[in-house]
């Protein structure tokens, strides 16, 4: 997501052209032991991308613009330059960044983008946004501590009208920043892909560490179920989950 991408419901025409192409490629065979419903998904995500996670349609479509923003944290907010920003004292600077590099994906709902830059326009808002993220990403402790405490860092972050604590945007950063560690999780869609794979997946809608570590098992599971067609990271394993249960995918 030079210009910013275009939202998610107003991109079906250049699906549909994807859909219509059906390219004559051979497919990988899928390997051993997937269940029913796992071979319906992986069926259906090759149905739509022949030449699976190595489809132009598919990266034109669902992986360029993710894997661009990663690029782009990587170039202006990596780890040595992000720690030097906060010693500095320049979390405004660590906020603007994080957000123009996102606000240039269609990944956050409107609602969401507006809730977090109120969020840290005040500069208590703004330093405990920018000091939670790198603990996040870059802090000593285990995940499991990190995810909980920035968990706990965006609900103390100041609110005007909508609430910052949502699963797609606790979840966000730590996808563009690390996308072989961490998953974006949208509810509806994710939850409904999981269904369609067979999996029933715990959800609440308040963020907390026990369901993001659930979120991550069934990650895991779905990358074991396809890994003959050679998914990337969680990148490539949202996207499959997106065609699953976005209605942007028809079946």
């Amino acid at each position: 997501m030079a210009s910013t991408a275009p939202r998610r419901e107003f991109r079906s025409k250049p699906r549909q052209l994807a859909i219509a192409r059906r390219k004559r490629v051979t497919r990988p065979k899928p390997s051993s032991g997937p269940t029913l419903t796992a071979r319906k998904a992986r069926r259906k995500f090759l149905d739509i991308f022949p030449a699976g996670f190595r489809d132009e349609d598919y990266l034109s479509l669902e992986r360029e613009y993710k894997w661009s923003a990663h690029l782009r944290w990587q170039e202006h907010l990596n780890e040595p330059a992000f720690r030097r920003l906060l010693a500095q004292g320049r979390y405004r600077e660590v906020a603007a960044l994080a957000i123009r590099i996102e606000s240039r994906t269609n990944l956050l709902f409107s609602f969401e983008k507006m809730a977090l830059r109120d969020a840290v326009k005040s500069p208590a808002g703004v330093r405990a946004f920018a000091t939670a993220l790198f603990a996040l990403l870059h802090g000593d402790d285990p995940l499991d501590a990190r995810f909980s405490n920035w968990i706990a860092a965006v609900d103390r972050l100041p609110r005007r009208q909508t609430r910052v604590l949502t699963w797609p945007l606790v979840t966000v950063f730590g996808f563009i920043a690390q996308p072989k560690t961490h998953f974006f999780f949208k509810p509806t869609v994710t939850r409904e892909a999981a269904r369609r794979v067979g999996f029933d997946l715990p959800y609440a809608s308040r963020p907390s560490w026990l369901l993001y570590r659930d979120l991550l098992g069934f990650v895991r599971q779905v990358r074991a179920s396809i890994e003959d067609l050679r998914p990337r990271d969680m990148i490539d394993l949202q996207s499959f989950l997106w065609v699953q249960g976005s209605e942007e995918y028809p079946d």
